[in-house]
């Protein structure tokens, strides 16, 4: 079977996020018929209209990246209770100009972690209606709010055994989306 190119966009920008850790997780359980790829999002400039004519370098190979790939993965913690501005930022960038969005069409998922018990439920909330307007279909269910306390990863980097069962669901539901997308 051919590979399919998921692009894994991570709304926080710290390198030892609870998000980075779930997102390289979760590629650790899907099939190897998926590739993930984290797409750097912390060098993008804040979006200006007036840039669209000549974007920045950081810009061009992100919307590359985008374009290049088959899904989306969207793993976000909560700010505020909505998404990070980093991750709105790159949204932007990516539907603009008016007319040009690389978002268009791919099947998504969204999910996110969080030391909080009601994990990212907001943000994703708020990132499922962008997608929406920007005509991205998401994985409906199951949803993960993932409250990842301490021991929600083990030591190897992947789920503990007392969550591995429902993520391991959530992937593989979205797996299947994604196939029937592509």
């Amino acid at each position: 079977m051919a590979s399919i190119h998921i692009a894994v966009l991570v709304g926080s920008l710290r390198r030892d996020s609870l998000n980075r850790q779930l997102a390289s997780a979760l590629a650790k359980l899907a099939p190897p018929e998926l590739s993930f790829g984290q797409v750097e999002i912390g060098e993008l400039p804040l979006y200006n209209q007036d840039d669209d004519a000549s974007p920045a370098e950081p810009v061009q190979r992100f919307k590359a990246q985008i374009s290049a790939a088959q899904g989306l993965l969207f793993v976000t913690p909560e700010y505020n209770r909505s998404i990070p501005g980093v991750l709105k930022n790159a949204l932007d960038h990516g539907s603009r100009p008016y007319g040009q969005s690389v978002w268009a069409g791919k099947p998504a998922g969204v999910l996110g972690a969080s030391v909080g018990v009601i994990g990212t439920a907001l943000a994703q909330q708020h990132l499922r209606n962008i997608l929406a307007y920007l005509d991205v279909p998401t994985l409906g269910q199951p949803e993960a709010f993932i409250h990842a306390g301490k021991g929600f990863f083990d030591a190897d980097g992947g789920i503990n055994e007392g969550s591995s069962a429902f993520v391991q669901t959530w992937v593989d539901r979205y797996v299947a989306f994604v196939k029937a997308r592509v």
